[in-house]
């Protein structure tokens, strides 16, 4: 049995700022409608989806992503948190919800003013006007700039014509399209008196009461995908659609009726990119949900190993928990340090996305900052849901590919969350360009010659952007620094220093290289192309820092005890798992000699040891209700509650 006071200390503390808001839906997701399901006909999984939605709808959540003022409880950080225990029931739902209040609504909410507000948000929140979120097209995902679906203003009726001038301007894989939605937020080159002002959002009614195509409008089911059954995505296409002026989402940007446009942003690329970002709680959102189904997975694996026996050791007539095992607890438990460091990562961001969409005039800088560490947090959550879901598919051997044991169902449905609110390596791109500009406002008006001169020129003056965890940082260090520099692997301050090392090295030597092929080449794009690999790897070494500081500013947060204890354990184990990760990088640059990289192999495997009898107390950590653990294979006989 897991040690209670342990175990709820540890689901306090992992809860952070929102813990009474996730106790709530944790009560509410133990109903018996969101039991998890396999579901694989399309028209039920459907079905199911939009009535597990009109629930949560009921239960008040969806209002607390919408200000006061237009009809909401202003609780933007309670609405994603609400939405991320979503996916501990059901990925399709918890894609559904974000796609309808985080990303439709969010657009309307964001890109809107009162008179979209009084128009529509209190009907999609009620679910009386269900929408989808059109951006993404064939031709062009990452790169939203160059979508090729157009808005021309037509002076003579005030209408824009909507229009998708070519194939690949189709719409694609847009959650709702396929059957639910009546309404989408669509993005398009808006043309007015015949020049092009960039992408702008227009909200654009698709479907009739009875679910029927209007008129110049035709959607198609993109059918069976690889997860997420219950999530209608399809295409959309249109043929010279007029819609009424007013339909321009104008916040940023208004169409007079004679055609003459204005904005309060006068720099087009400025425009967009402030535009796109106040859309960033679906990239917040995206991350949290999935590593929330990463710790369904790890709960199900571990539970699972402390059940499971195989091979008796010698003068022993009962065989062995492969727990007990040092080889399964090293593919576990690494991954549950994992989660907790990134979770507590994911605290700290949706903490600073809620100060910045309570304010009515976020700062700028501020803002920059958060679309940063939202793109840096998303790829590090669902690369490791990834990782982690297929480890514990195998660490469960044949059980583990059975449908009825969720292991599977949870990799399909998260396989794409790498993918959707941005491709992976472009958002890893995206944080590595930021960390060598230092985050300057001038660089979104750059094309790519003028941005490598800033950046070789500039770098050297990047100031270490930390999280809030700065006081605590600095203490780690002074009292380092009073010990004499211990360089023990254990020692935090060296932990520490070591990510700190390897990210200032990557970004100074990034820096480096983007001068040099600046010199060399002719092509700016060539020069780019050259250092996009050292990019890269600056940006996940920065990721790799900001979620250690955030792992210590939440054991911060816990009370001295028997789980703090166990919290720096835990944090020994990320620590040392990552430098192991990248080993032969401290090798190269001797950061870690030969015999002290082996210290590191064997402070691992005693980590795994000294946090193996609370196995079971880090997963009970994770606040799972029993309900969503609705694995077949963990009620079989020979259950002996783990220990």
């Amino acid at each position: 049995m897991a040690d209670t006071r342990i175990s709820d200390q540890l689901r306090k503390t992992l809860d952070g700022r929102w813990h009474d808001v996730r106790e709530k839906v944790r009560s509410d997701l133990t109903r018996d409608e969101f039991r998890p399901h396999f579901t694989p006909d399309l028209e039920k999984a459907r079905a199911k989806a939009l009535e597990q939605m009109k629930l949560v709808a009921k239960e008040g959540y969806v209002s607390d992503g919408f200000r006061k003022e237009h009809g909401g409880t202003g609780n933007p950080g309670a609405a994603v948190v609400s939405i991320e225990m979503l996916a501990m029931s059901d990925l399709s739902l918890m894609v559904k919800a974000g796609v309808q209040w985080g990303l439709f609504g969010g657009a309307i909410e964001n890109l809107g003013t009162k008179r979209h507000h009084d128009a529509y948000v209190k009907p999609l929140i009620d679910l009386d006007l269900l929408g989808c979120f059109a951006m993404t097209e064939m031709g062009h995902g990452s790169d939203v700039q160059e979508l090729e679906t157009t808005a021309t203003y037509d002076p003579a009726t005030e209408e824009f014509v909507i229009h998708s001038p070519t194939p690949s301007s189709t719409k694609a894989y847009i959650g709702g399209a396929a059957e639910h939605a009546r309404m989408a937020a669509v993005f398009a080159q808006l043309i007015s008196n015949g020049e092009g002002h960039g992408v702008h959002c227009f909200v654009v009614p698709i479907r009739d009461e009875h679910g029927n195509d209007l008129l110049g409008v035709t959607t198609s089911d993109h059918g069976y995908k690889g997860g997420l059954p219950g999530v209608d995505n399809g295409r959309i296409s249109f043929n010279q659609v007029r819609i009424p002026r007013d339909n321009l989402l104008n916040r940023y940007a208004d169409v007079a009726a004679d055609g003459t446009y204005s904005s309060p942003i006068e720099n087009p690329n400025r425009r967009f990119f402030t535009m796109v970002g106040t859309l960033v709680r679906g990239r917040v959102t995206v991350g949290g949900s999935a590593a929330a189904a990463a710790r369904v997975a790890l709960a199900i694996a571990t539970r699972y190993a402390l059940q499971r026996r195989q091979f008796g050791a010698p003068g022993s007539d009962q065989e062995v928990l492969i727990m007990d095992y040092l080889v399964h607890q090293r593919r576990l438990l690494p991954l549950i340090a994992r989660a907790y460091a990134l979770q507590f990562a994911q605290n700290e961001l949706v903490s600073k996305m809620h100060e910045l969409q309570s304010t009515d005039d976020p700062d700028e800088q501020e803002q920059r900052e958060l679309e940063t560490r939202a793109a840096g947090l998303k790829v590090a959550n669902t690369t490791h849901a990834t990782r982690a879901i297929q480890e514990c598919r195998e660490a469960c051997g044949g059980a583990g590919y059975m449908m009825e044991n969720r292991l599977v169902a949870l990799k399909a449905d998260t396989d794409v969350f790498t993918t959707f609110e941005g491709d992976n390596h472009v958002l890893t791109q995206l944080v590595g360009k930021e960390l060598l500009t230092s985050y300057a406002d001038e660089v979104r008006n750059m094309g790519t010659l003028d941005w490598m001169s800033f950046a070789a020129d500039t770098v050297t003056d990047v100031v270490r952007k930390r999280s809030v965890t700065a006081h605590i940082v600095q203490a780690i260090f002074d009292a380092r620094e009073d010990n004499n520099a211990d360089g023990s692997l254990y020692n935090r301050g060296t932990q520490l220093q070591m990510f700190e090392d390897r990210e200032e090295h990557m970004r100074s030597t990034a820096a480096r290289r983007m001068q040099a092929a600046r010199n060399r080449e002719d092509s700016p794009f060539d020069a780019f192309n050259f250092v996009q690999d050292h990019m890269l790897r600056a940006a996940r070494a920065h990721i790799d820092r900001v979620v250690l500081e955030a792992f210590i500013a939440g054991i911060d947060e816990c009370p001295e005890g028997p789980a703090r204890d166990v919290l720096n354990e835990l944090c020994d184990l990320y620590a040392l798992t990552v430098i192991n990760e990248d080993k032969a990088w401290y090798i190269e640059h001797r950061h870690l000699s030969v015999e002290r990289a082996k210290a590191v192999t064997r402070a691992i495997n005693e980590r795994c040891r000294s946090l193996r009898p609370h196995a079971l107390d880090l997963v009970e950590g994770f606040g799972i209700p029993d309900q969503l653990l609705d694995a077949a294979m963990l009620g079989g006989p020979g259950t002996d509650g783990g220990r």
